[in-house]
């Protein structure tokens, strides 16, 4: 009866992060009036606040990332995962991620912009926690790999670049103009711990979904930088070559993990 009422509280929790999370996302996105996010903070926020700050288009993989996480608040919340182990180990943690995220942008619409970055951190540092507790605990089934790792990992993904994004942004708005001379190579340099960051985790995880998110948001930081401003070739060619080799390192790693792990063995029945 403990362990029950331990697993009804916990999916209780996952329930309540997520309607949190919906609702501080809208507040912040100015669904109820207001600006919209990349007019926030002096327009720090927006395509144009860095050098490393993604195109426009680059955003709307939050409907996907939103999507994911309540279809993962709805299957976690079935009896049958009541008492699951794996939802044990993470349910807890996905429920704090999706806290920071909405929090994130009630931040970044109310308070200031580095305070935005403190709380992007938090978030990325929670969702990388989650991803090596899914490690830990293999899914078992297609749905729990498409819902758990799946939603999970494109949010690790894309906050990774995302974090990138506001960091850089936050710096923009505070360093002296005289280093805006050292952007690009900074830029550059940033990418190449985005790149490092990104192929360990891949590797080390056998997923492909969070190279596909941070990949996505570095073809969108390209085109930003090829096309709008504050322009630079070399930093659009930096974080191309980074997607490129994170999409091969994130293939590798699942065909890897795939030869190297033993098929899931089905519970055998106890029926008598």
């Amino acid at each position: 009866m403990e362990t029950s009422t331990k697993g009804i509280l916990r999916q209780s929790l996952v329930i309540a992060a997520a309607v949190f999370m919906l609702i501080a996302a809208a507040i912040g996105a100015g669904a109820f009036g207001g600006t919209s996010v990349d007019e926030l903070q002096n327009g720090a926020l927006s395509a144009q606040g860095s050098y490393l700050a993604p195109a426009g288009p680059a955003f709307s993989i939050w409907s996907l990332i939103y999507l994911g996480l309540l279809a993962y608040t709805a299957w976690q919340a079935l009896p049958a995962r009541r008492q699951d182990p794996r939802q044990e180990a993470v349910g807890g943690w996905i429920a704090l991620s999706m806290v920071l995220n909405g929090l994130w942008l009630v931040t970044a619409r109310y308070l200031t912009l580095w305070l935005t970055v403190l709380v992007i951190a938090l978030l990325l540092a929670v969702l990388a926690r989650v991803i090596v507790l899914l490690g830990r605990f293999p899914a078992r089934s297609a749905v729990d790999r498409v819902l758990t790792d799946g939603a999970n990992g494109l949010h690790f993904g894309w906050v990774t670049i995302a974090t990138v994004a506001n960091t850089a942004a936050w710096l923009t708005q505070t360093v002296p103009e005289s280093a805006e001379q050292q952007a690009e190579v900074w830029a550059i340099a940033v990418l190449a711990v985005v790149l490092l960051i990104g192929a360990a985790s891949a590797w080390f995880t056998g997923r492909l979904a969070p190279a596909l998110a941070t990949a996505w948001g570095l073809a969108w930081l390209a085109v930003g930088r090829l096309t709008g401003e504050p322009q630079s070739t070399p930093t659009a060619i930096a974080a191309i070559v980074v997607a490129a080799v994170l999409l091969l390192v994130g293939v590798v790693a699942v065909v890897r993990r795939r030869r190297v792990t033993p098929p899931t063995l089905a519970p055998q029945s106890t029926s008598r």
